[in-house]
């Protein structure tokens, strides 16, 4: 069981954690025809805008209520008003999704009572789903904030089904928010080849997977409808992928009374045998011969690629549901965690194969990566792997200096197995040529080297 331990400097130094309300925006990104809306100052909504535009490299709908020195003080009503009926005027979002910031939480704006007063003033914005969310960026982090917008988006827009409506085919897909578009098109082949419905929420795969869209749209490209949300209570089962989305799964489980499995990771073998078992088990289908194909070639490729991975210590930093997923498939291919660090608390810190789990951030990597052979985080920990002169693979959210980002796939049996090819060619690639000295044994005695001839 790891120690978790939390950074005592009074300063951060190069930012491992981004803050929550990025996260509950991305999470409104993965809802058709949305608006995500920011109550803060231009400079919280700049930053994030800024963050998804470098990783996803597509065009990011993000608004902001603009709030300055004087609405801070006096309260940013007017600010929330006009930002929606804007909103509502230009883009004509069928959902526009308001996530508090530091600037409007520390004020202590009521935000839910900001809507009913807007709703009362403008019934011409009844057709609109308004959404609100406290998302603090001085309190919790990324992963943090994307289950918040997901609980909260279950509690105002699923409703709550008639008796005996359940379909036997309809699933529920709750992924966390490092599950990248890329992966949740891995996981709806899966879940289709079982001859399942799967709604997606969120489903990035929709808005952000890098597709050219037919028009211009100043909302979201994709992603799953309000339709489609309301309609959840109807599914037969829901699934879960990370810790973080416990709640809102328990959330819906309360709601509609549609039961939930909790997937801690799809990442590596028995991970995905467990996934194949549960959902043969739920659909009455056998497991398809394409992932009985795929699962011998990650066996395969798991025996190709032990030579390569064990005994390797690796340093690794990300959001926890990332970081126990990553760590724990390393620690399988026979890999040493020589440090852990991420951004904030989740009950699945302590099972990290990992002395310590520290919550701190680039610099406390650095110092503890020392002498690994790899370092695996976001784009930002390049500096520091530069410096060490250690391997960089680069995973989670901002990844702006590699293309592709949000395409990286790294669940089930064939995203597992492409991690795998991943990983060991770097550190082939920081293998040693050998020579012919390689293999004879050298010792200095003084100035004079004697060659120790190996015994034939």
């Amino acid at each position: 069981m790891a120690r978790v331990t939390v950074s005592q400097k009074q300063c951060v130094v190069n930012p491992l954690k981004m803050s929550q309300p990025i996260g509950a925006a991305l999470a409104f990104m993965g809802v058709a025809h949305a608006m995500p809306l920011l109550h803060g100052s231009q400079g919280c909504t700049s930053f994030g805008l800024v963050l998804f535009v470098r990783h996803f490299r597509e065009a990011i709908p993000l608004q902001t209520t603009a709030m300055s020195e004087v609405a801070t003080v006096l309260g940013g009503f007017d600010n929330v008003e006009q930002a929606i009926v804007n909103i509502a005027g230009r883009t004509k979002p069928e959902l526009i999704g308001i996530c508090t910031t530091g600037v409007s939480e520390t004020k202590g704006d009521d935000l839910n009572g900001f809507l009913k007063i807007v709703r009362k003033n403008h019934p011409e914005l009844d057709a609109i789903a308004l959404v609100d969310i406290s998302t603090p960026d001085y309190h919790g982090a990324f992963q943090d904030g994307w289950a918040a917008a997901v609980t909260r988006m279950i509690e105002e827009l699923v409703e709550v089904p008639p008796l005996n409506t359940r379909l036997s085919r309809r699933i529920n897909v709750l992924p966390g928010c490092h599950i990248s578009p890329g992966d949740i098109d891995e996981l709806r082949d899966i879940f289709e080849a079982f001859s399942l419905d799967p709604f997606f929420l969120p489903d990035l795969s929709g808005s952000l997977d890098g597709h050219v869209p037919v028009e211009f749209t100043p909302t979201t490209l994709g992603g799953i409808s309000l339709d489609q949300i309301r309609r959840m209570g109807s599914a037969c089962w829901t699934v879960a992928i990370g810790e973080q989305m416990r709640g809102a799964a328990i959330t819906l489980e309360h709601r509609t009374g549609v039961s939930y499995k909790l997937f801690d990771r799809l990442t590596g073998l028995a991970a995905n045998d467990e996934l194949m078992g549960f959902l043969s088990s739920i659909s009455g289908v056998p497991v398809p011969g394409k992932y009985r194909r795929q699962r011998s070639q990650l066996v395969d490729a798991m025996l190709d690629g032990h030579f390569y991975f064990g005994g390797k210590k690796v340093a690794v930093a990300a959001e926890p549901d990332l970081l126990a997923a990553m760590t724990h498939w390393l620690h399988e291919m026979g890999c040493e965690i020589q440090a852990a660090v991420t951004t904030t608390e989740s009950p699945v810190l302590e099972n990290i194969p990992a002395e310590e789990v520290l919550l701190g951030d680039l610099e406390d990597l650095e110092i503890r990566a020392a002498g690994a052979d790899l370092i695996v985080t976001h784009s930002h920990g390049r500096q520091a792997a530069e410096r060490l002169g250690i391997q960089h693979f680069r995973i989670g959210i901002p990844v702006f200096d590699r293309l592709g980002a949000g395409q990286q796939v790294t669940v089930g049996y064939r995203g597992t197995r492409d991690l795998i090819f991943d990983i060991g060619n770097l550190f082939l690639a920081n293998m040693h040529e050998p020579t012919p000295a390689t293999w004879i044994p050298q010792q200095r005695r003084g100035q004079e080297l004697v060659v120790l001839r190996v015994p034939q």
